[in-house]
């Protein structure tokens, strides 16, 4: 079996794969500091409760975009599951994508997986994905699954966190899809999360528009992170959302690779 491992700025997903088939998920959040055996600790009780045992992983594959995150899973793989653990974008699982950007080195270990998803789910199509994390980030996905560039947003949790905090009087409130539609609130509570509901669906509505309107053909919009489904009642937005996308690229990418390995 496969074990895939994502790591963002805010929470590391695992995920367990036999051949395409995903067994089982789990989240935690990042902490750079998390050693290999303190990972041990909490993966193999969730293992455990899964019904899954841990010697039959076989290969573990990971994308981070916290770079000092990467040894101790390395040493996860190598010390508990006892192989060398593959890294997104290096040798021998270079990202068999074009990176069609100035910058190439620059794009995130996690926006090339989930282009290679995004490929795998709609090939021939051009394509944008959302992905809804500490950032807000849309790319452009060509037909043949290049990477031709995107965008990066304040994510939600983010520019809410950073009203609450240049703002002495207002309170700290949960994430939400708000009860209605209407965009008057009657308390400070409504009214922050309507701002930041509203306002976040206003963007990403004006954002999708400008980016259809600059690449001028048709595209499938997929949604994916974290936040993706607190807008799902947005049907409007999205033609799928998709909140496994990067771990699902990141077996794809093992997969497409394994035969060099």
């Amino acid at each position: 079996m496969l074990l895939a491992i994502d790591v963002g700025n805010t929470n590391a997903k695992f995920a367990l794969f036999r051949d395409q088939d995903l067994l089982a998920r789990w989240r935690i959040a990042t902490d750079d500091r998390r050693t290999a055996d303190e990972y041990m600790v909490w993966l193999d009780q969730l293992l455990r409760i899964e019904g899954h045992d841990r010697a039959n992983v076989d290969a573990v594959i990971i994308s981070t975009v916290v770079p000092r995150a990467l040894h101790n899973l390395q040493l996860l793989a190598h010390k508990y599951f006892g192989v060398d653990a593959l890294v997104a974008g290096r040798e021998p699982v270079s990202w068999g994508i074009a990176l069609k950007v100035d910058e190439p080195q620059s794009v995130g270990a996690d926006r090339a997986v989930n282009a290679i998803s995004a490929q795998a789910v709609e090939p021939g199509k051009d394509k944008l994905v959302i992905s809804f994390g500490t950032a807000t980030t849309l790319d452009h996905i060509g037909p043949d699954g290049a990477y031709l560039g995107g965008i990066i947003a304040p994510g939600v949790n983010l520019s809410l966190e950073a009203l609450v905090a240049a703002a002495a009087k207002l309170p700290r409130i949960a994430i939400e899809a708000p009860a209605t539609d209407s965009v008057i609130g009657r308390t400070t509570e409504s009214q922050m999360l309507i701002g930041v509901y509203w306002g976040y669906v206003a963007m990403i509505e004006g954002l999708i528009a400008r980016m259809k309107a600059e690449i001028g053909k048709p595209l499938t919009v997929i949604a994916t992170g974290g936040l993706a489904t607190l807008f799902d009642k947005q049907a409007q937005l999205f033609d799928r959302i998709e909140p496994d996308l990067t771990l699902n690229g990141l077996m794809h990418l093992y997969n497409q690779r394994k035969p060099t390995i």
